[in-house]
């Protein structure tokens, strides 16, 4: 529980969410680029792209994707938790303190919708 009775204490911790936000954004958007530069590879030069090569690809793409996805949900617990410890005074009155919490969530939603699009695709 928190003493400071200063809403700063709550923009502080949204503002540390949505960095977190930005960073799983960022790790999806490698994994994004790695899979689909195996792709491109294997259209410009095919002889030359081995199958393994193309599964090494999407699986490195597949775990950035995944590990942005747990990124954004281990980020979202962690402000619930911060949240659920602050004080009356902290919360500003009418505040929706969920809205980074819902977008982290769906952010995360559709990185594995990604990856599983990615998987059943190769």
């Amino acid at each position: 529980m928190s003493y400071l009775d200063d809403p700063r204490v709550l923009f502080a911790a949204e503002r540390t969410l949505l960095a977190w936000q930005r960073t799983a954004i960022a790790l999806m958007g490698m994994g994004f680029v790695v899979e689909r530069f195996g792709l491109f590879f294997r259209m410009v030069n095919p002889q030359a792209w081995s199958a393994a090569q193309q599964t090494y690809s999407l699986w490195l793409g597949v775990s950035f994707l995944a590990m942005g996805a747990l990124v954004a949900v281990l980020a979202a617990f962690q402000f619930r938790r911060v949240v659920a410890g602050l004080g009356e005074k902290e919360v500003p009155r009418g505040y929706w303190t969920n809205l980074g919490v819902c977008a982290n969530f769906t952010l995360a939603g559709l990185a594995l919708a990604m990856a599983m699009y990615f998987i059943a695709g190769s």
